[in-house]
């Protein structure tokens, strides 16, 4: 028997870590190795139309749906394919990363789908993208448990028939992986590693089991890039033998661009599409980002004061779940980002009446499922659309023909009264800090005031910082958002942090780095794409 055929990647700048063997195999390598040489290419280009496209927004402060795709839109033919029964019901999907513990209480935490988080909420540390892949093969394989070293508690998984489907969510197509780069030191796009590692281990073993690859897709602006998506599925699944529309992805519409191409985005994953999903946090910063210059027609107020009530949310919303349905796809809602106090009973009684209320909305809104971030908030989610749904497994029936949404309605965003506050401002300041400390030490997903928080958070916290001082805001107290005052605001939550953690666990983290990133972000005339570029640079491991 010959050996096998070294790798044509180079693992670089990375300790081993225990089991990497299990995931980076030979076989899966060249695997990669095959997705970054054919695929690559066309992501730079697409990219580079990311750019061009913004340039054009700021330079005409509007969008529109696309002319060239008219005829797509028109067709009232074509479906998406029908979904398999694993992710027939949706009604309500938990989020979180892949670390151990979390893998195993979100697969048994009761709701009907896992989104298993590469992206927003992992921090992409080596051996959070390597040990997460093996964990979720633990998983599929059943010899996955996990015991707290600090309460030794022990977590172990229930009947295979209780366990939540895994819809993996890989990171986004800017992102690279430093990690893993090929023969002309080029680093493979953090996107096909995520992807080809997971499909190449897993995808017959979820087949075997009843299920199949399924994929949330973040981050994407075009239909362009979800083509891109669409051909990556047809050949991997000739890769590794397995039948063409054994994949099913869900595209999170989290752009703005997207909104404008929901449609063109289904059709071109018609063969591979399971539904779209409305991600708040991300589409405010991609509208700060994208219209940042446009004026104050476009100044976002306090995050928390932009409800999915207000008028171009609803809009952006209610069109999901239109076109959605009109296609045979799923619609899937927002996240409730709450995480319950036990030491707070009133906060914890006024939150869950909030999150009620939210997922009854979405509920009657026609959507067919919807996120939470934890497991106390599974059961309110689900009395929610059990109420609407009653046995059925989704509402793909209400086909919301009521819905009429014109290209303006999706960027209204002066139809909103809410205006920007100081404390909105010290809040994104300490969101920020706060968030990106935590991510620095390789966690992705982190309880902030009773919210848990993930990229997406500290992206619009930034970009609301930003897009303030630049747009000369006035507060309510009389202070104008000058980069002076964002300093002031962050020296001071800096102190305050030092003295509520004291200081030896100040010196332990992050903080200064953290603090000066934010700002860098938060300041700069050059503003960043994405925070977790820069971030990514100072991240270890």
């Amino acid at each position: 028997m010959s050996a096998p055929a070294p790798s044509p990647l180079e693992i670089v700048d990375a300790e081993p870590l225990p089991r990497q063997e299990e995931v980076l195999t030979d076989a899966a390598l060249a695997f990669v190795a095959e997705l970054h040489r054919r695929f690559t290419p066309r992501r730079d280009e697409l990219l580079a139309r990311r750019a061009e496209r913004r340039a054009e927004i700021a330079r005409t402060s509007t969008l529109d749906f696309l002319p060239e795709t008219a005829a797509i839109r028109a067709d009232d033919s074509w479906k998406v394919a029908p979904a398999p029964a694993a992710l027939n019901d949706r009604r309500v999907e938990i989020t979180g990363p892949t670390d151990r513990k979390m893998t195993i209480n979100a697969l048994n935490s009761g709701a009907r789908v896992w989104l298993a988080d590469f992206e927003d909420a992992s921090a992409p540390t080596w051996e959070n993208v390597v040990l997460g892949q093996l964990n979720l093969i633990d998983a599929y394989t059943r010899s996955i448990d996990f015991t707290d070293p600090r309460s030794g508690k022990s977590y172990a998984l229930r009947p295979a028939d209780e366990l939540a489907t895994v819809v993996m969510r890989p990171r986004g197509w800017h992102l690279d992986e430093r990690h893993l780069t090929d023969a002309d030191g080029r680093p493979v796009p953090g996107a096909l590693v995520d992807f080809g590692l997971y499909f190449f281990h897993n995808a017959q073993r979820l087949l075997d089991l009843g299920k199949g690859p399924y994929f949330y897709l973040p981050k994407t602006e075009s239909h362009l890039e979800a083509r891109l998506w669409n051909d990556v599925f047809v050949f991997a699944q000739d890769y590794v033998g397995v039948p063409q529309g054994t994949v099913r992805a869900t595209v999170l519409i989290e752009t703005i661009t997207a909104a404008y191409e929901m449609e063109e985005i289904l059709y071109e994953l018609r063969d591979h599409a399971s539904g779209l999903n409305a991600g708040r946090w991300d589409y405010l910063f991609s509208i700060v980002k994208n219209f940042r210059d446009g004026g104050p027609r476009f100044v976002l107020p306090d995050r928390n004061a932009v409800t999915m009530t207000a008028p171009f949310m609803r809009a952006y919303t209610e069109l999901l779940v239109r076109t959605c349905h009109k296609r045979g796809a799923h619609a899937i809602g927002g996240m409730a980002a709450f995480i319950p106090s036990r030491r707070d009973a009133e906060v914890n009684k006024v939150a869950f009446e909030k999150v009620r209320a939210d997922k009854d909305r979405e509920a009657n809104d026609g959507f067919d499922g919807s996120w939470v971030a934890h497991p106390d908030l599974v059961p309110i989610a689900m009395e929610s659309f059990d109420r609407v749904l009653g046995d059925k497994p989704h509402q793909k029936d209400r086909l919301r023909e009521d819905v009429h949404v014109e290209a303006a309605d999706l960027i209204a965003i002066d139809s909103l009264d809410a205006k920007p506050t100081y404390a909105g401002l010290v809040n994104a300041v300490q969101v920020g800090i706060r968030y990106i400390e935590a991510w620095l030490r390789g966690l992705g997903a982190v309880a902030i005031f009773n919210l848990m928080e993930d990229a997406a958070t500290a992206e619009i916290s930034r970009s609301q910082i930003w897009q303030w001082i630049n747009a000369g805001v006035e507060f309510e107290n009389g202070e104008k958002a000058t980069p002076e005052l964002a300093r002031k605001v962050a020296a001071e939550e800096l102190d305050g942090i030092r003295k509520e953690i004291g200081e030896e666990a100040f010196r332990a983290g992050h903080w200064q780095e953290a603090h000066d990133l934010l700002l860098k972000v938060s300041l700069d005339e050059d503003y960043a794409d994405f925070l977790t570029l820069p971030a990514y640079e100072q991240l270890k491991g």
